[in-house]
Order: C-alpha cells, then sequence, then structure tokens
C-alpha cells in the first residue's frame, strides 16, 4: 500500500524556481527523500524506490544535493571499518 501525501504551496514558488508543476513537486519529493537518506530514516534503497529510480540514480542525485552517500556514517568510521577489515 503506498500512502500520499498533498502540500499546498503558493503557485508563485514554482513559478519563482523557474519549474513547472510537476517539476517542481517532483523536486519536492526528491529533497525529501534525500534529507531523510541524509537523516538516517531511511536506506538508500527505499527512496530510490519512492522516486522510482534505481539505486545507483538515487546515489548520482545525493551528488546533486552535496549530501554524502555514506549518510551519517563520516570519515572517522569509515577509517575504523578499514583498519577493523
Amino acid at each position: 500500500m503506498k500512502g500520499v501525501i498533498n502540500v499546498e504551496y503558493p503557485e508563485s514558488l514554482s513559478n519563482t524556481l523557474r519549474l513547472q508543476r510537476k517539476d517542481f513537486e517532483n523536486e519536492m519529493k526528491a529533497c525529501s527523500m534525500v534529507k531523510l537518506f541524509e537523516l538516517g530514516k531511511i536506506s538508500s534503497g527505499t527512496a530510490a524506490w519512492v522516486l522510482g529510480i534505481t539505486r545507483l540514480d538515487f546515489l548520482d542525485l545525493l551528488a546533486k544535493y552535496k549530501v554524502s552517500a555514506l549518510g551519517q556514517y563520516g570519515s572517522d568510521e569509515l577509517h575504523e571499518d578499514i583498519a577493523n577489515a
């Protein structure tokens, strides 16, 4: 089962961003999935599924928003895992 979220916004907002209505709505959906991933609330696979794209495409999308594909997994943890491997 899928849920639906409706967000009211002034039409001027999409006009200000120079986006068509559907493009603006897709951008908002992508932004919310990127943020939830960044906060560690969802996996990249879940975010990709919600957006209807591949996981690899979602990881590319993270770069657009300057979000690390490692999420909250910092470089210290990465170095520690490499040392313990």
